[in-house]
């Protein structure tokens, strides 16, 4: 007999849409998360182009639809070990990570109060800190703290769990097996932004004022670490000369060999960001600058600002100053003329490279890049399937229910 579930690999914005898609035509769908929320890369955002919204906006209708239709089941926390079976009849066993708080939470926020320790804050992008009981973002979904049991001490544990109110702290709280039989699976495990370490020349992750475009997106978030100031590291200075160097890693046969589509768009918002908040001069530096079709109008408007200079020519190297100010070695591709010239702080529009990059995929198959390749019962959807844009990954969402409800239904 076959089975009309469907499994949605991640709960990115294309695993939401395509699991609402299909969940409110009357399927009963999965959202399997490695994430303690929903919302994925877009939640990390602080506005996302053409038109400047918090993902908040449309991250929050989609939670309600999630709330509102019993078809949806959400598990957090959570990876997929084992596909077996075929089309119409899979067979899939996942890991769910203990998250140390139960539904009881209210996320009153006494747990964080009880402990001073901080650690590095992945949601962050490591330019903030987080609690050991913490909250990554504040519309969280689901709406409940998490307990990072494995960097807290046994001291650190029971001052959490005795600062709830409601009992929500589960300290015996394990690793859960669970079993589903679905009939298709959609796989939505979106992006990661390419590891900068690996950008040596451009001083990735050493020089301190050399930012990539997702930590510079945390900066500039209200709910970021500075709370939207957009100040350099070394010094918490707010930067008067900010360079942008595009392509740092994409379009490279020593990196990503493929252009990641959407670094021109968002270095364009990030000007847009900086410009909102001073007075400060922006250098671009590309080799071509991709706006496709609409945001050709997003980027018009953008370089009208007398404070920006956008320079085709590529960027051969970074290095620091004693002061920590970033000099940027450059080779201007029109005038052919080799500088250096010295900046505040230095934002590489890092490129996108699949979640699954360099692991195994959880079903069906991948290519060189990492990127999913659709199966038979396998679709893949999202920045797991191509760079996309929002707006792009919303519509391959919505592709890839209607191939999960063909797929069920054919049966």
């Amino acid at each position: 007999m076959s089975n009309n579930s469907i499994l949605v690999v991640g709960g990115g914005f294309a695993g939401i849409t395509a699991a609402l898609e299909a969940a409110e035509l009357g399927y009963e769908v999965y959202i399997v998360e490695t994430n303690p929320y929903l919302g994925g890369r877009v939640a990390q955002l602080n506005q996302y182009f053409p038109k400047l919204c918090p993902p908040s906006c449309g991250l929050e209708i989609q939670f309600q639809r999630i709330k509102n239709n019993p078809n949806v089941k959400v598990i957090t926390m959570a990876s997929v070990d084992s596909v077996s079976g075929s089309v119409g009849n899979y067979d899939v066993k996942i890991t769910q990570r203990p998250r140390f708080v139960n539904e009881k939470c209210t996320a009153c926020g006494e747990c964080e109060k009880a402990t001073s320790s901080k650690i590095s804050s992945e949601f962050d992008f490591g330019t903030g800190t987080r609690g050991l009981a913490y909250k990554t973002h504040p519309f969280m979904f689901p709406m409940r703290y998490v307990v990072d049991a494995e960097n807290a001490s046994e001291g650190e544990l029971t001052a959490i769990k005795n600062a709830c109110p409601y009992d929500a702290v589960d300290l015996d709280d394990a690793p859960k097996t669970i079993d589903l039989a679905v009939g298709a699976i959609v796989v939505a495990t979106g992006w990661k932004p390419y590891d900068v370490s690996n950008l040596t020349n451009l001083g990735g992750g050493k020089l301190k004022n050399v930012v990539t475009n997702m930590q510079f997106e945390r900066l500039a978030a209200p709910n970021g670490p500075t709370g939207g100031k957009v100040v350099r590291p070394s010094d918490g200075a707010e930067p008067q000369k900010i360079a942008f160097v595009q392509c740092a890693g994409s379009r490279d046969q020593n990196h990503l060999n493929y252009c990641s589509y959407i670094c021109c768009m968002a270095s364009l918002k990030h000007v847009r960001y900086v410009r909102e908040r001073s007075d400060a001069n922006v250098t671009v530096f590309y080799i071509d600058l991709r706006t496709p079709g609409r945001y050709d109008k997003f980027k018009s408007i953008t370089e009208a600002d007398d404070k920006l200079n956008l320079v085709k020519g590529k960027v051969a190297g970074i290095v620091e100053d004693a002061a920590g100010n970033p000099i940027v070695t450059v080779e201007n591709a029109i005038t052919g003329i080799k500088s250096d010239e010295k900046f505040d702080m230095v934002v590489l529009a890092t490129g996108m490279e699949p979640s699954l990059a360099g692991l195994s995929v959880p079903a069906g198959s991948a290519d060189a890049d990492g990127f999913v390749i659709d199966g038979e019962g396998i679709i893949a959807a999202g920045c797991a399937k191509q760079p996309l844009d929002v707006m792009k990954t919303a519509q391959s969402g919505t592709a890839a229910a209607m191939k999960a409800i063909q797929t069920v239904v054919g049966r």
